[in-house]
C-alpha cells in the first residue's frame, strides 16, 4: 500500500474513531474494555490512539473520567459527560445523513434514485 493511500486512509478514520469510541461511553468504560468493545464491532484501535483521544474528549469536556480504586489496579473509568451525550447525538446524526449522501455517491445516483 502507498504512502499515500495509507495517509488517506488514517484521514478517513480519524474522525470515525472519535464518533466510535463516543458511541461506547455511554456506560463507564475503562480503556482496555472500550478496545475490546470496539475490537467486537470490528473496529480496531491501537492503545497509543485511543488514550490520547480519550484525553481530548475530557479536555473538550465531552467525556467524564474519575477512578475506581475499588480493586488490587486502579481503573480509570470514562464516560460522557451531558454535554457529551448532546453532541454524541448530533454527531451521530450528521454521520447518518452523510453516509447516505455518499453511499449514493458512490452508488453512482443522485437524490432521484437516477443514474
Amino acid at each position: 500500500m502507498s504512502n499515500l493511500l495509507n495517509s488517506l486512509i488514517t484521514e478517513l478514520r480519524r474522525g470515525t474513531l472519535t464518533l466510535a469510541v463516543l458511541s461506547q461511553l455511554q456506560t463507564p468504560q475503562y480503556g482496555y474494555s472500550l478496545v475490546q468493545l470496539l475490537e467486537a464491532s470490528g473496529i480496531a484501535i491501537d492503545q497509543s490512539t485511543l488514550y490520547p483521544l480519550l484525553r481530548r474528549l475530557e479536555k473538550q469536556e465531552l467525556v467524564l473520567s474519575s477512578w475506581d480504586t475499588s480493586e488490587s489496579r486502579p481503573r480509570k473509568y470514562y464516560v460522557l459527560s451531558d454535554y457529551g451525550k448532546e453532541i454524541f447525538l448530533q454527531l451521530k446524526e450528521e454521520w447518518m445523513k452523510n453516509s447516505k449522501e455518499l453511499y449514493r455517491l458512490l452508488k453512482g445516483e443522485n437524490e432521484d434514485g437516477i443514474n
